[in-house]
């Protein structure tokens, strides 16, 4: 089996992300390997030749991306302990695309992340940002779904 030595986390912050995160931190404790994580702050819609009043849309991207900052560190402080060295970014941009850069950048040997698992015309609509990586990833992927709940009846 090849050699897992970097793990790039990719997270969203949601329970899901939270829930794949466990995983990706047993993989790293049992091949010994760095921790890379990644928040992807997705491009706002762009109204600027829209007529909103009151609005500064670089306020509102820079708020977006001190909150996904601030986040990332509690993430880190909460999570991280046993892991020195890890590294973390959030950057901004389209997903996948974003996942992708930061993988070869980082020399990931593996990617994990949570997936919504999403079907139909939810997944029409919103698209699947784990399949996208899947597909276009430069290293094996671990997507996670979210447990299995038992039917309410």
């Amino acid at each position: 089996m090849k050699n897992i030595d970097t793990i790039l986390f990719a997270t969203d912050f949601s329970g899901i992300s939270d829930y794949a995160f466990d995983y990706a931190a047993s993989l790293a404790a049992v091949c010994d390997a760095r921790l890379v994580i990644v928040h992807v702050v997705t491009h706002q819609v762009d109204l600027r030749d829209f007529y909103v009043p009151h609005i500064s849309f670089d306020e509102i991207d820079k708020e977006v991306e001190a909150g996904a900052q601030k986040r990332m560190v509690e993430f880190c402080e909460k999570r991280m302990g046993p892991f020195p060295g890890t590294k973390s970014f959030v950057v901004t941009g389209i997903p996948h695309e974003e996942i992708f850069k930061k993988a070869v950048e980082e020399k990931a040997s593996l990617i994990v992340m949570g997936t919504h698992g999403r079907q139909g015309v939810e997944h029409f609509i919103f698209g699947s940002t784990a399949e996208r990586v899947v597909k276009t990833a430069p290293c094996p992927v671990l997507t996670v779904r979210p447990p299995q709940q038992p039917d309410q009846g």
